[in-house]
């Protein structure tokens, strides 16, 4: 007898356009001790079948057929109350949002100590002491102070590890872990998935990881469930479903991961799948002359440094007092210093923390510095103080967000958003010229003029990634900061936003700085790249010499923890070295 039994599984969405399935009659099993890889594409139907298992599925989605058993007892069926004592105790769920799975009114402690009082026999003092060792072991540094923040208090990476000790607090029997490693950089992600990895194997718990990372899937999953449309397409153990897949979807999805071995011109794309491919782009090259191009020379630059960060520092208070030397501060940037050249694609790399998105911040004048310089074009924009030479810099300086969802205002139509930086900057004269340039945006990023009028909720994370960097470039922007623009995406989606983001730096000679923990996408699209940890920058080098001869220990570090994907299939594809 299995641990989890999912059979037959059918689940169903109405509307009023009729029914949509989004399972199609998919059966899986899990063992005690064994980790279940899911695969598929965005709507594929992956976190479908995991709130189905937990019991969360939302209305008007509900189960038409199948059964799931949890050591042989139909769980399914359940009624609501009897449903939460096996939700947290029994099976715990670790969600791929980290936001929106913690209650930004609680304090981390609160929250631990509340799931554990619900579900085990444990004094406030000892779910207390088990909530420290919980952090600490997810890598949560100083974890007894830190305890008492709430979530807007932690990066991105250091809320997910946050989610994950809650899915770990109650020691339940099965885990669902749905994208939990999208938000970690390859250091605290290997040591997340080695923490899983000996739950599993010590506790005996089962996993199901949902995930589009084929790194973390090869690294840790003993068997892989491919899914396509709602539809089981194939299965097997990991290696050899991976080096020798069946089916020309799964065949086609392991062609374009990154590579970490070589940089390509340009990223395969997944060419079996339907809707997926590069939207032709009917009037780019007008848009690139009239609009992004007017009053300067795109793909002609001077070589010279455009953007200087000079000593700069940023210093938070995570514990405020009347008296200077009671208060608790964070050092979240030390003493850094590097250029980036007119033309140029700089890379940062470091753990969650380290105070990348931090830099960016900084550049982009979201933060003020608590010491040092940024200097754009010659001139010190950390000393500006009138408002007019401000909005000026910034017009100049884009960022494109990790999560275009929570960027992008929900209640305003897509005309609307790309339109709002050409309007508040006064770059049309007329509503119909700032239309025609909102229209030609959106064509010249493969999303057309059917987008104008609908809202961000109505598209993939994709598009909706598409349309933060039609935004983006609403201002004509000399300099885009691309802070983690594809972590949240899947291997087909992101090799077109990137496909896009090297076409952009190519033709309009943008200058970027490009933040991610995924060093395969550096390689791919950096041509020089700093090292960051702890607030400071370790090391700065060409990127191919940072990947073939580190200088850095951390760097060296950092390159060794990189998944080895040597043995994926590399059949029928045909990619072109740089």
């Amino acid at each position: 007898m299995a641990l989890l039994d999912i059979e037959n599984l059918r689940i169903e969405f109405s509307s009023r356009r009729g029914n949509v399935v989004a399972i199609q009659d998919v059966s899986l099993s899990l063992e005690k001790g064994e980790i279940l890889g899911v695969v598929g594409e965005s709507g594929a139907g992956k976190s479908t079948i995991g709130n189905a298992v937990i019991g969360l599925l939302e209305p008007p989605g509900k189960m038409t057929r199948g059964a799931v058993l949890l050591n042989g007892e139909r769980i399914d069926q359940l009624a609501p109350g009897a449903f939460r004592k096996v939700r947290g105790r029994r099976i715990g769920m670790i969600f791929q949002d980290p936001l929106t799975s913690l209650d930004p009114l609680q304090t981390i402690e609160s929250q631990l100590v509340e799931t554990m009082q619900v579900h085990l026999r444990v004094t406030p003092q000892q779910a207390h002491e088990r909530a420290i060792e919980l952090l600490e072991s997810v890598g949560i540094p100083e974890a007894r102070m830190r305890l008492r923040q709430y979530p807007h208090q932690f990066s991105g990476g250091m809320r997910q590890r946050v989610v994950i000790a809650l899915a770990l607090c109650c020691e339940p029997e099965v885990i669902i872990a749905d994208e939990p490693t999208t938000a970690l950089d390859v250091s605290i992600q290997a040591q997340i998935l080695s923490l899983l990895r000996k739950l599993c194997k010590d506790k005996q718990v089962g996993m199901i990881l949902i995930t589009h990372d084929m790194g973390v899937i090869a690294e840790v999953t003993d068997r892989v469930a491919v899914l396509y449309r709602g539809k089981l397409v194939e299965e097997g153990p990991t290696k050899a479903l991976l080096s020798r897949p069946q089916h020309l979807y799964t065949k086609s999805l392991i062609s374009a991961v990154p590579r970490s071995d070589i940089k390509l011109r340009r990223f395969p794309m997944v060419t079996y799948i339907e809707d997926v491919h590069e939207a032709p782009k009917k009037d780019n090259l007008d848009i690139a002359k009239r609009w992004l191009g007017q009053q300067r020379h795109y793909g002609e630059h001077s070589g010279k440094p455009l953007l200087q960060v000079q000593d700069l520092g940023m210093r938070f208070v995570l514990k405020n007092a009347f008296l200077k030397q009671n208060r608790v501060m964070l050092d979240a940037v030390k003493n850094v210093s590097f250029s980036i050249r007119e033309g140029e694609v700089f890379g940062l790399v470091g753990e969650s923390g380290s105070g990348k998105s931090t830099i960016a911040r900084l550049i982009a004048g979201l933060y003020q510095a608590s010491q040092g310089s940024v200097i754009f074009n010659d001139v010190n924009v950390t000393q500006l103080a009138d408002q007019k030479m401000m909005n000026a810099f910034r017009r100049q300086i884009q960022m494109v967000f990790q999560d275009p969802f929570s960027s992008l205002n929900p209640r305003m139509r897509i005309l609307d958003i790309v339109a709002e930086p050409i309007r508040f900057h006064k770059l049309a004269t007329t509503e119909k010229i700032t239309r025609q340039i909102v229209s030609g945006l959106l064509d010249y990023v493969g999303l057309g003029d059917q987008a104008l009028l609908r809202f961000p909720h109505e598209f993939s994370g994709g598009q909706r990634q598409r349309i933060c960097i039609a935004r983006a470039l609403a201002t004509r922007p000399r300099f885009l900061i691309c802070d983690e623009p594809t972590s949240a995406l899947d291997v087909s989606i992101q090799a077109q936003i990137l496909n896009l983001l090297k076409d952009l730096q190519e033709t309009l000679g943008l200058t970027m700085l490009f933040i991610s923990h995924d060093l395969p996408v550096i390689r791919q699209m950096c041509d020089r790249v700093g090292v960051m940890r702890h607030g400071e920058l370790l090391e700065v080098a060409e990127t191919e010499t940072l990947f073939s001869d580190p200088q850095h220990e951390y760097s060296r570090h950092l390159l060794s923890l990189m998944p080895s994907l040597d043995f994926l299939s590399r059949e029928g594809l045909e990619v072109e070295a740089v």
